[in-house]
């Protein structure tokens, strides 16, 4: 799920809108966003003239930031857009089911106690980028990315298999697929042959180096899951699975 194009710009401001004063570090980290995407978006936020950006007194090398009568005026505008995108991605819950699911997954970030944002949408890839950094940052000495545990683990099951099915089978597009296959295949984890049944393309498989690294990727996965287990408890986070089945299950 990846968030609209406002969702960042939206929770910025919004955040600001509450906080006014806080510095860009303080609030990357409480939104739980990269510093360096915190600094392109903020960077493209006061250009549109939606923050200014000054010197933290208190510490030069920090900056504070504050949200101008424009910005309140462009987060008013977004909220209603950042409402209607959420009731579609959480059409297939019902209201209570939505707000435990929005309960769990502030859990998930940084000061869980009183989420920063109310936006499902938000929540839900935030969570998706904390547990990401957690595995790239186990499968980084290896030269793997959280990324690849779903093609190879797919492999394993599927191959010989061309790279079309392969696309169908993660739900992801064919230009994904083949992004992240070409990574697979220059680290020497899958290689390209001929597919059996029609000889004009190609079909997939492990090579022995990919199996042996999917162990890796296998035990990076489950220190994510660890990790969550950790976070909720054990009831809760079966509860957090089914409700994101249930959002992501294809609807009649």
């Amino acid at each position: 799920m990846r968030e609209g194009p406002q969702s960042r710009d939206f929770v910025v401001l919004d955040t600001l809108a509450e906080q006014d004063g806080c510095s860009q570090q303080d609030l990357a980290e409480r939104l739980g966003i990269n510093r360096t995407i915190m600094v392109r978006l903020i960077d493209r936020l006061e250009e549109a003239g939606h923050v200014t950006r000054t010197r933290n007194p208190a510490n030069r090398r920090s900056y504070v930031l504050t949200l101008t009568a424009a910005g309140r005026e462009a987060r008013d505008a977004m909220r209603q857009a950042v409402s209607d995108r959420d009731a579609r991605v959480t059409a297939a819950l019902t209201p209570d089911e939505r707000r435990r699911l929005d309960e769990l997954l502030g859990k998930m970030l940084p000061e869980p106690e009183q989420p920063a944002v109310q936006s499902t949408e938000y929540l839900v890839t935030q969570a998706h980028h904390r547990l990401r950094r957690h595995g790239d940052a186990l499968l980084g000495p290896a030269g793997l990315r959280t990324r690849h545990f779903g093609p190879l683990s797919a492999l394993e099951l599927l191959a010989p298999c061309p790279q079309q099915e392969l696309a169908r089978y993660l739900a992801i597009t064919e230009p994904s697929a083949a992004q992240v296959v070409d990574e697979l295949v220059q680290a020497g984890l899958v290689a390209r042959g001929q597919d059996p049944h029609d000889r004009r393309r190609y079909a997939l498989e492990l090579t022995a180096l990919g199996r042996e690294r999917l162990t890796s990727v296998r035990a990076a996965m489950e220190s994510i899951a660890a990790e969550v287990l950790t976070i909720l408890g054990g009831g809760p986070e079966r509860e957090l699975r089914a409700l994101l089945l249930k959002l992501i299950s294809p609807r009649a």
